[in-house]
């Protein structure tokens, strides 16, 4: 399977800017931190501008949270940014403006869990490492397993299933890691895989059972249409399009809902995303 994939990926990859040759193992991790929960489309132009305005982690550093908040724009989830801010200071300071490659390393940076510290070291550093995302999870599942999801996960059994699949080289399994996630983003996906182009096919055991049906537990659709994710978004679009700190009744005016929108703003406040001033006045973190 592995070789199958090795030979498939690099005629049939996606031309994404963090993959072009050059791309540093910064650019690989901001990329790692803005496509968490966010479509490849959004993320391309955002990073783009980043890594020119923001080459290094030291250049990030020394802007100011609010400069980092409205660069980030409508990425969502707005504390990654600000866990990417905060991980560009450690890494300008203690590790010589330089993404360590060693995943111990990695995982000590705030906000980089298992999946982005072993993503960078296989992506960044072209380590043999497993990495295990949901597209990667339902390959596997299919593929080695004949089911035709993977179900809830199970960190070390799927870290183990990967393992087994990557060549013992460096170089080799980083290819692969690569391939098996853009495999299940792009062919096998989660509602209409394309196993008539799939590179894995002929050895593909969910295609040799008849691709029977997915029956275990599934994971909640989340919806955004009022949820407080929403209302968060709306408060801080006004705090990222004004010059300057605003009024309240700024604020008021995004939601008309007034506890659900008080509430949001209290969060926002607690999470550092917006502060208020000792006029009353809002605005992004200084």
């Amino acid at each position: 399977m592995a070789a199958l994939v090795l030979d498939w990926f690099p005629a049939a990859a996606r031309d994404l800017p963090w993959r072009r040759p050059g791309t540093t193992p910064w650019g690989v991790l901001v990329s790692e931190f803005m496509l968490q929960q966010t479509p490849v489309s959004r993320v391309e132009p955002v990073w783009t501008e980043w890594m020119a305005r923001w080459p290094k982690p030291s250049a990030m550093a020394a802007a100011s949270r609010a400069e980092v908040l409205r660069a980030w724009g409508k990425l969502g989830y707005p504390r990654r940014a600000l866990r990417l801010h905060e991980t560009a200071g450690v890494i300008a300071r203690e590790h010589g403006d330089v993404v360590p490659s060693e995943i111990e390393a990695l995982e000590a940076l705030p906000g980089v869990g298992s999946y982005t510290a072993r993503a960078v070291a296989a992506f960044g550093y072209g380590r043999r490492c497993p990495v295990v995302d949901t597209n990667v999870r339902r390959v596997v599942a299919r593929a080695v397993h004949g089911r035709g999801d993977a179900g809830p996960a199970r960190t070390a059994a799927d870290l183990a299933d990967v393992d087994a699949l990557l060549p013992p080289d460096d170089g080799s399994a980083a290819v692969v890691s690569a391939g098996l996630m853009e495999l299940g983003a792009v062919v096998c996906t989660a509602r209409s895989p394309r196993c008539g182009v799939c590179p894995v096919r002929e050895v593909c055991a969910w295609r040799a059972a008849g691709r029977p049906e997915y029956t275990g537990p599934r994971r909640p659709v989340q919806g955004f249409a009022g949820t407080d994710r929403q209302v968060r978004g709306r408060l801080l679009d006004v705090l990222r399009n004004a010059d300057g700190p605003v009024e309240r009744a700024a604020l008021d005016a995004a939601w008309d809902d007034a506890a659900q929108r008080d509430r949001c703003l209290d969060s926002l406040l607690v999470d550092g995303l917006a502060e208020q001033l000792d006029d009353g006045r809002f605005a992004l973190p200084a």
